[in-house]
């Protein structure tokens, strides 16, 4: 007896086909992904005291909410580099739907960051935070500390020293007031 081999079939594949209309980035984003989260977040920002910031005159800027949603967007994907953030709002559909396809280089992310968003920082942030608590995303109820040491149960290590657990208390309640 002969074994039938079946010859294989593939999806269509075409990379140099044109398309009539292109989509939209609109379309091409999920509804629940957490730019559109930061977008309607950025919205709803008071943002007086960043406007407050450029003067009139000369050349026309990027808005300066496009550049926060851009640069908090950024930081929620783990993207702190301005050469990456400009790369990215070349090359990741997210970055361009959020950025409205404008591409600011990394000069211009960089003084944004450095002197428009430097004094203003806490304020916008504090905005944010409230505004994810209101709405139940975030519950203030429990307090993160970046740079906590979790340590394994399987490891033989899993002591902590008495002197480490006070320290990091104090420290706590240190980052709560300043909160």
């Amino acid at each position: 007896m002969k074994k039938q081999y079946l010859k294989p079939v593939f999806k269509d594949y075409n990379q140099k086909q044109m398309m009539l209309l292109p989509p939209s980035l609109d379309e091409l984003i999920e509804p629940r992904h957490p730019v559109r989260i930061v977008d309607e977040l950025i919205d709803k920002v008071d943002d007086t005291s960043l406007l407050k910031q450029y003067k009139g005159g000369g050349t026309s800027s990027y808005h300066p909410r496009m550049l926060l949603k851009v640069m908090i967007y950024s930081y929620l994907c783990n993207v702190y580099s301005s050469r990456k953030m400009e790369a990215a709002l070349k090359e990741n559909i997210h970055f361009m739907w959020l950025s409205g396809m404008n591409r600011p280089d990394h000069n211009t992310i960089n003084r944004f960051r450095s002197e428009k968003l430097k004094d203003v920082l806490k304020e916008i942030f504090a905005q944010v935070v409230m505004m994810l608590a209101e709405t139940g995303r975030v519950s203030l109820k429990d307090v993160y500390l970046d740079g906590t040491k979790i340590e394994a149960n399987a490891n033989r290590y899993t002591f902590v020293w008495g002197k480490a657990v006070k320290y990091n208390k104090e420290r706590m309640a240190e980052k709560l007031n300043e909160l």
